[in-house]
């Protein structure tokens, strides 16, 4: 499917995948002033969030990386810079390993690198902090607003214990393309990945950012964007 997409500004493309229950408009707002003044910000909506209506969520993220794919051909854009965080962290990275060459760099953050000893215990945890969003009116009206009804989905989805793709963020080695792993101080499992990534594969880059977690770029946007804007400085001297 063609994603529904938000562009800003004018430059080499960079296109940043918003996290789970957001949007293009609603997630890296800050990303998207600071960068659209010297890029082509791209802004798509992922497959069940937002406008870009759908209720199949089987085989969500290789989906979503085939929708990426198809919608850059429609916009007739050959290769961008890839920037995600948690879910668009996922998506970006199926895609770079699907579409590599359509990748100029990539940048991930909210990314689990091996699979915790306690995973059923963090997705019994989380999932029950989701649930409360279904047993509250205002915030199902808002997130029904939003993307329609098919977003209780990913909630659900969540709970699977095969839903997280271990075996692809595992597994970074065959990337060939310049690589950022940004990772908040405060989240140790996520923190693992500044050891495990660089030892496997010499273009992983990697940065811990102090007095942020999980969702780094809207944490400490300041600090990311300097970071983001440095790593693609250096790759395009490179």
């Amino acid at each position: 499917m063609i994603l529904h997409t938000d562009i800003f500004g004018d430059g080499e493309p960079i296109i940043f995948l918003h996290s789970g229950l957001q949007t293009g408009m609603t997630d890296f707002e800050e990303q998207r002033d600071y960068f659209q003044t010297t890029h082509k910000v791209i802004l798509p909506d992922l497959r069940g969030h937002g406008k870009s209506k759908s209720n199949d969520v089987s085989n969500y993220y290789l989906e979503s990386a085939n929708d990426l794919g198809e919608t850059l051909r429609y916009l007739g854009i050959p290769s961008a810079h890839i920037v995600g965080c948690s879910l668009g962290a996922l998506v970006g990275l199926f895609f770079a390993k699907k579409f590599p060459d359509k990748v100029k760099t990539l940048t991930i953050s909210g990314v689990l690198p091996e699979k915790p000893s306690n995973w059923s215990e963090i997705q019994k945890n989380e999932y029950e902090r989701q649930s409360y969003i279904l047993e509250n009116e205002n915030m199902k009206n808002y997130f029904n607003q939003l993307h329609g009804e098919g977003w209780k989905e990913f909630i659900h989805m969540a709970r699977k214990e095969d839903s997280y793709p271990f075996e692809e963020t595992s597994n970074l080695v065959g990337l060939g393309m310049p690589t950022l792993f940004m990772v908040g101080e405060g989240n140790i499992n996520e923190t693992k990945g500044a050891i495990i990534y660089p030892e496997t594969n010499k273009l992983i880059h990697v940065s811990i950012i102090p007095f942020a977690s999980h969702l780094v770029h809207s944490e400490q946007p300041q600090i990311y964007n300097e970071i983001l804007k440095e790593f693609l400085s250096r790759t395009n001297r490179d």
